[in-house]
């Protein structure tokens, strides 16, 4: 992938929507970057890069041939991570016939219908195959990622002209508190480099409602599910220590076809029993291509993070949000966050990084 700074810029038209957002008095759009408050941020490929230069991905150094100034590094940071994200959703970036379906079920917590006036924020968008069913539905949509990923949203939604796209780590984002009205966030807290809850409440600072979706602790579940995932669990730790590409990528699809087809097929013969959901993977899987499946195996054999939380310790989320509701249904565990709006300069009070909670955090 060939980046560029571009000499005309994709927010000419948008500097009070980014004011908005950053809470700045004055933003100034000049060819190739944004100016905030006096401090610039490069423009590539219509992305604005909010990281500081050291966590900047290879292909987006490259790109950039003038650095912005930014703070030192704060929050810890998953290096290995961003790696493999961009890697993933750089090469499996296209929005799938099956993604519509997962999207309604991620979104049965939401009244699409009330987000006409709304802005949106996907938050860890990777290759924004939420927002792809999201941008007709809502007044402003924020895409976020912290790898290469952002880039394949930015095609992805080439169609979604009011869109921002920024490659931010959601750690230490610079955005105004309230700058949101739903924060969607799916299947990237339990890849954090702290705990997926803690952090969980550190976002209702920016919005009164979150849309979160982490690894569930299959507590749901009969006990050979657990077993499998240790099982899992321990091909993990091998497999994310392999780094070239083509490799990851023969390896997910020998994954696919010698382990999820055969078990979901195991699955569709117990269905005939309806014993179906006592086979893993069978209920997540059922009906998805080969392309999909192999997508999956990628994320979850090549990321070194992995937390799984239970449904317990998401309710215990009430501490700090008026109503926590967990959908019923699959993906599990999914969940809808709702407090009352504050104050921009209000600081909301958050439990410390090691506020106890029954999540596993590797």
């Amino acid at each position: 992938m060939q980046l560029s700074q571009e000499p005309i810029s994709y927010y000419s038209d948008k500097a009070a929507v980014l004011a908005s957002l950053f809470g700045a008095k004055q933003v100034a759009i000049e060819s190739g970057a944004v100016v905030v408050d006096g401090r610039s941020f490069p423009v590539v490929d219509d992305v604005i890069v909010l990281l500081e230069p050291a966590k900047y991905t290879p292909l987006v150094s490259r790109s950039i041939r003038t650095s912005s100034i930014a703070p030192l590094m704060t929050a810890p940071f998953a290096g290995d991570v961003q790696f493999t994200f961009g890697e993933e959703w750089t090469h499996y970036s296209e929005v799938l016939p099956e993604h519509a379906e997962e999207f309604r079920r991620y979104f049965d917590l939401v009244d699409l219908a009330g987000l006409a006036d709304a802005t949106v924020c996907d938050l860890g968008c990777g290759s924004g195959r939420w927002s792809y069913f999201l941008r007709n539905a809502c007044r402003q949509l924020v895409l976020v990622d912290f790898s290469d990923a952002i880039f394949a949203a930015r095609e992805n939604l080439h169609d979604c002209p009011g869109a921002v796209f920024l490659m931010a780590d959601l750690t230490d984002l610079p955005l105004r508190n309230g700058f949101a009205d739903l924060v969607v966030c799916l299947g990237v807290l339990h890849h954090l480099p702290m705990p997926a809850l803690y952090f969980v409440r550190r976002l209702r600072r920016y919005a009164p409602r979150l849309l979160v979706y982490v690894y569930y602790a299959l507590d749901n579940r009969p006990a050979h599910f657990r077993v499998a995932l240790w099982i899992v669990t321990f091909i993990r730790r091998v497999t994310t220590r392999v780094r070239r590409p083509s490799a990851r990528q023969a390896l997910a699809w020998a994954m696919t076809v010698t382990i999820y087809v055969p078990i979901v097929a195991i699955g569709r013969a117990a269905d005939r029993m309806r014993l179906g959901n006592l086979v893993p993977l069978h209920d997540t899987y059922r009906g998805k291509s080969l392309r999909r499946i192999t997508q999956d195996v990628y994320d979850r054999f090549f990321t070194r993070i992995e937390q799984r939380v239970t449904r317990g310790s998401i309710l215990k989320l009430a501490d700090t949000f008026e109503k926590v509701t967990i959908s019923p249904n699959l993906p599990y565990w999914h969940f809808l966050c709702e407090s009352t709006p504050h104050s921009e300069t209000e600081s909301p009070t958050v439990p410390g990084p090691h506020h106890r909670t029954t999540e596993t955090f590797r």
